[in-house]
């Protein structure tokens, strides 16, 4: 027959209920000491954000430029960028020694201005050490009533641009043997939700180029992470695109509750850090449809169906 407890107690000279507390906190004290050895420094590493100029990107820029990384802010409007550079500016705990941030204003969506761009912006410090694909259009609109045209833009800006870009810049990281770069995603680059084609075709083309990447560039010392938030509270839907090309220009009811833009940055800073390949930020019932596509896409299928079909009936109304 077995020890009994209080047998085990007395042969080892302690309680087993505090051995086991014991044990377990050994495990969580090597557990944390080996993701701080993992950590990555992000202080005077050099930082890239496209789209820096507001929302996502401009907090991305808050929580990099804390952490005492070098940033080279990117977006189409240089008055934006400098509004931003002189909110970093006035921003400061004399904790971290931060640096003032250039700036390198180019469209995404051009490819001709892509390549100066990215000589620019090695120009700025002879290296990039972190690159954050950010930029990118939203889009709302029915298949039917969308143009080829405006399935090409959101294409051109949402996976085209940050491929060229990337392309341009990797290069130099795969010389220097060190690099980690960084796409912003959607949920709708795992699951397709109905009048979203062309965003969510960006995003599922996005996912899969950097999945590529991330497997062909390992061997040469780089990383790479994909960030798939759902909903953020920002300007997105304002700004997206319908089917005509013209500009959307109302706040989602499912954005306005979406997640706060500074802690889906905290989350990108963390994916940095520590190195994470793929990040999916969303609530249980997008992180269950991600699941249910895979596992029983009929039901998947079912569920957007009916989706589409009250969206409609909304419309037509």
């Amino acid at each position: 027959m077995g020890l009994s407890f209080r047998q085990m107690e007395r042969s080892l000279g302690v309680g087993v209920g505090a051995l086991a507390l014991g044990t377990a906190g050994l495990l969580l004290l090597l557990k944390i000491i080996q993701r701080a050895r993992g950590r990555q420094n992000l202080q005077d590493k050099v930082v890239v954000v496209t789209g820096a100029s507001s929302g996502l990107g401009k907090e991305c820029a808050h929580v990099f430029h804390a952490a005492g990384a070098r940033l080279i802010l990117c977006g189409r409007n240089q008055k934006r960028l400098q509004e931003v550079v002189q909110e970093l500016e006035a921003v400061t705990d004399g904790k971290i020694r931060t640096y003032i941030p250039c700036i390198v204003v180019f469209d995404l969506s051009d490819p001709d201005t892509v390549s100066r761009a990215a000589i620019e912006i090695l120009k700025c410090h002879g290296h990039v050490d972190v690159l954050i694909n950010n930029a990118g259009i939203s889009y709302r609109g029915s298949i039917l009533e969308t143009r080829v045209s405006v399935q090409r833009d959101v294409m051109e800006t949402n996976y085209f641009g940050p491929v060229a870009f990337t392309q341009a810049v990797l290069p130099s990281m795969v010389e220097r043997g060190s690099g980690h770069i960084v796409a912003i995603s959607s949920v709708q680059g795992k699951i397709a939700i109905p009048y979203r084609s062309a965003y969510a075709a960006s995003k599922h083309a996005m996912q899969a180029y950097f999945d590529c990447l991330r497997a062909e560039v390992e061997s040469f010392g780089l990383q790479v992470s994909v960030i798939s938030p759902g909903y953020i509270r920002t300007n997105l839907s304002v700004n997206a695109i319908t089917g005509d090309g013209s500009k959307y220009g109302v706040m989602d009811r499912t954005t306005a509750m979406g997640w706060d833009p500074e802690k889906v940055a905290q989350a990108v800073l963390k994916a940095v850090c520590y190195r994470q390949k793929d990040v999916l930020l969303a609530g249980p019932l997008p992180a269950l449809a991600v699941y249910l596509r895979t596992l029983w896409p009929a039901a998947f299928f079912s569920v957007m169906a009916s989706r589409a079909k009250k969206e409609q009936r909304v419309k037509e109304q």
